[in-house]
């Protein structure tokens, strides 16, 4: 946020009645006025009333991780959450699965001139809880303004840094046959959650993003000592997307057990309602595991132990294939290729 001076004008902002004009965009006093008792406001901390073009931050022993994602969900609000805190969560969980602590946000706005100031107001304070509860302060970021029609609301983007723990080393291409493959809960709850809000849809029992920073449970999960191989948050493309990038970055095939992937009732049912298969649709509060085979059962254990992986399970297993398939055992018996995702099963999710 640039300039958090404070000048003195007589008005606040119109919270209740105003929207976003170009004037919010142009650096002048009004876009002041909106950074200062808007977003300063919400996300106020040490590091961002410096007031400067940066934040200056302490020096940091170990190597630094950096995650960057942009924010485009339509509806902006939807049950279990908003664009808000899904854009700290997302970067928050990018940095986590690298085995990091993440310390330190940045969050970048491109608004839409007409854009109520009152739901931006919403997003913002979202922002700011998701950021504090997390312990993670956002401590910079920018401000764009462009013409009514040439956005949609609000696009956000934020970016994290953290540190490395000494020792860890995690990645995609680390995976051997044998390994054991752990997920977190329930699939399908975010992506689920955004099209029935968007397509008007009812169900009989509420379908709720699962939207939550991870960094907590990958902290305890690394504090068990177990040997971690992979970790990676399934968002866009799902379980079966995620684990086909990690196949090919390791050279390995998998085999999934169906039995093991647990669907909230209401999920699986919206899906088999309109054709979707739940292993494609995005989660923002679940991460997969893959760890040595004689740790499978501490870490689950360690999982389970948990408030948001009680419901973790192993779903498979690597395998060695030359052909890098991701394969399902089905519930009957029989098995089918779970491939990549072609096209874009559910756009605008995240």
């Amino acid at each position: 946020m640039t300039g958090l001076v404070k000048p003195n004008y007589s008005r606040p902002l119109d919270i209740k009645h105003g929207r976003v004009d170009m004037s919010h965009g142009s650096g002048g006093r009004a876009m002041a006025q909106l950074i200062t008792e808007l977003f300063a406001a919400a996300f106020d901390n040490e590091y961002l009333s410096q007031g400067n073009d940066g934040a200056l931050l302490p020096q940091e022993t170990g190597r630094l991780v950096m995650a960057t994602d942009s924010h485009v969900v339509s509806p902006l609000f939807f049950a279990g959450g908003d664009i808000g805190c899904l854009s700290v969560h997302g970067t928050i969980n990018d940095v986590a699965v690298m085995g990091a602590q993440p310390l330190y946000l940045s969050a970048s706005f491109i608004l839409e001139e007409g854009f109520l100031l009152s739901d931006l107001k919403r997003i913002v304070e979202s922002m700011a809880q998701a950021s504090r509860e997390s312990g993670v302060p956002i401590v910079t970021g920018d401000t764009k303004v462009v013409e009514r029609g040439k956005g949609d609301g609000v696009f956000i983007t934020t970016t994290g840094i953290g540190v490395m723990r000494n020792g860890v080393k995690l990645s995609g291409d680390l995976a051997q046959p044998g390994d054991k493959i752990l997920l977190s809960g329930t699939i399908g709850d975010h992506g689920m959650a955004i099209l029935s809000q968007r397509e008007g849809l009812a169900f009989s029992a509420p379908i709720v993003s699962d939207t939550v920073a991870l960094h907590r449970l990958v902290a305890t999960m690394l504090d068990s000592g177990v040997e971690l191989r992979v970790l990676r948050d399934p968002t866009r493309g799902g379980l079966a997307t995620t684990l086909n990038e990690i196949a090919k970055q390791s050279g390995v095939g998998m085999m999934l057990y169906e039995s093991a992937i647990a669907v909230n009732q209401p999920v699986e049912a919206a899906c088999e309602f309109l054709g979707l298969d739940p292993l494609y649709v995005a989660n923002e509060g679940k991460l997969i595991a893959i760890c040595a085979p004689q740790d499978a059962q501490r870490l689950l254990a360690v999982m389970r132990a948990h408030p948001l992986a009680e419901a973790a399970s192993i779903i498979g297993e690597v395998q060695e294939d030359a052909h890098g398939f991701v394969q399902l055992t089905t519930r009957i018996g029989g098995r089918r290729v779970i491939d990549w995702l072609t096209g874009e099963q559910l756009p605008r999710i995240c």
